[in-house]
């Protein structure tokens, strides 16, 4: 699966801050299996991200996943940026910690995700949860989301020994 990366935040697009998500994420989805094709950085303007995650799409891209800007602030924008781009928002927001703030929306059968910081330090989050799914083409439903409820504390174990654990099941 070939995947594009859009990094929002003002912070980063200006220099002011290093982008330490990227490699994270990036990590993770080769991990899966999957072909990252590239990053780009987005300022905190709801249409440039759009542009962005609609851009990634038509240089064939599979799967966009969107880094920043997924919490309550006003400045953030992803969510907006997400909904604009695509057809059918699933979910926003999941009874997971770390990771309530984890959208997942269909741009037709391309997903797009928001991704929330805590999948920049947490070991195990909801994107851990996710992206074995959607590496395997299996289009994901509300009711997906719903029943991650059970399980859906990750107990930060001093050993960790996810997948062999209650974490999302």
């Amino acid at each position: 699966m070939k995947v594009g990366i859009v990094t929002t935040g003002s912070e980063v697009y200006h220099g002011r801050i290093t982008d330490k998500f990227t490699p994270v994420v990036k990590a993770k989805l080769e991990e899966a299996g999957m072909e990252v094709l590239g990053n780009v950085l987005c300022d905190d303007d709801s249409q440039m991200v759009t542009d962005a995650i609609n851009e990634w799409i038509a240089k064939g891209a599979e799967f966009v996943v969107c880094t920043g800007g997924m919490s309550v602030d006003p400045d953030d924008r992803t969510p907006l940026s997400i909904r604009n781009a695509t057809d059918e928002v699933i979910t926003y927001g999941a009874p997971v910690l770390p990771g309530a703030m984890f959208m997942l929306a269909y741009k037709g059968e391309i997903p797009v995700a928001g991704l929330p910081g805590c999948v920049m330090y947490a070991r195990r989050t909801i994107f851990d949860l996710v992206l074995p799914r959607i590496a395997a083409g299996e289009r994901l439903s509300v009711e997906d989301f719903t029943v991650l409820g059970e399980g859906g504390l990750c107990l930060n174990c001093e050993v960790c020994t996810y997948p062999n654990c209650g974490f999302g099941k």
